[in-house]
């Protein structure tokens, strides 16, 4: 199973985004993972579509917004617009999850799930047939540079045997504490997609050789 690397700019220098972007696509990446927070579902505020689209003509990567939000009907079209091929959102926020994933998929985005910690795999297992990507978070949102959450492997397993009993092509991603030395036990459990914030921009040695590192790692 290949492995794609999702960048997390919310770790990256905010004064020189579309430096960063273009430094991460030099260095390989697959994705750039743009973290959305709306200062209520989360507590901090990040980045507005304007932003996105500011970076969109500077590389050639596929974007996409996690949307911490608590309103994802009305801010994902925003997202579409400013150029994101993917936008996932939190079942948690969520009161019509099937519905707001028919509204992505309209848009003519990728639609994906994003699942808490403490969220089960199952309540997503309804929506497995019209998704293209399950997103489950290791650590709590809201914050950069947390702990890696071990516990959560299992339910990365469940989301896998989930995909794999729907005999779909579904992204299985994961966010949160996600470095070299993280990053085997979530590729083992299923996911085929990191995102990684503090390991990559925080590298001492930088981006491309924080990349290198953790690809070599699974």
């Amino acid at each position: 199973m290949a492995v794609e690397i999702a960048p997390s700019v919310l770790a990256a220098d905010a004064s020189r985004l579309g430096t960063e972007c273009q430094a991460i696509a030099e260095a390989g990446a697959h994705r750039v993972h743009w973290d959305v927070m709306d200062g209520v579902f989360v507590p901090n505020l990040t980045f507005g579509p304007d932003v996105v689209a500011a970076c969109r003509p500077l590389v050639d990567l596929h974007f996409e917004a996690h949307l911490m939000v608590v309103k994802p009907d009305e801010l994902a079209p925003l997202y579409i617009e400013a150029g994101c091929d993917t936008v996932l959102i939190h079942a948690e926020t969520c009161p019509h999850l099937h519905r707001s994933l028919a509204a992505i998929s309209e848009a003519g985005a990728r639609c994906g799930v994003v699942l808490n910690p403490h969220t089960p795999a199952s309540s997503i297992s309804e929506v497995v047939p019209m998704i293209d990507e399950v997103l489950v978070m290791t650590v709590n949102p809201g914050f950069g540079g947390q702990r890696y959450i071990a516990s959560v492997e299992s339910k990365i397993a469940a989301v896998r045997r989930m995909i794999e009993d729907s005999g779909r092509d579904i992204d299985l991603e994961v966010d949160g504490g996600i470095t070299a030395a993280t990053a085997p036990a979530a590729v083992g459990a299923g996911a085929n997609v990191l995102v990684a914030g503090s390991a990559v921009f925080g590298h001492p040695e930088g981006p491309a050789i924080a990349i290198k590192e953790l690809a070599s790692s699974v």
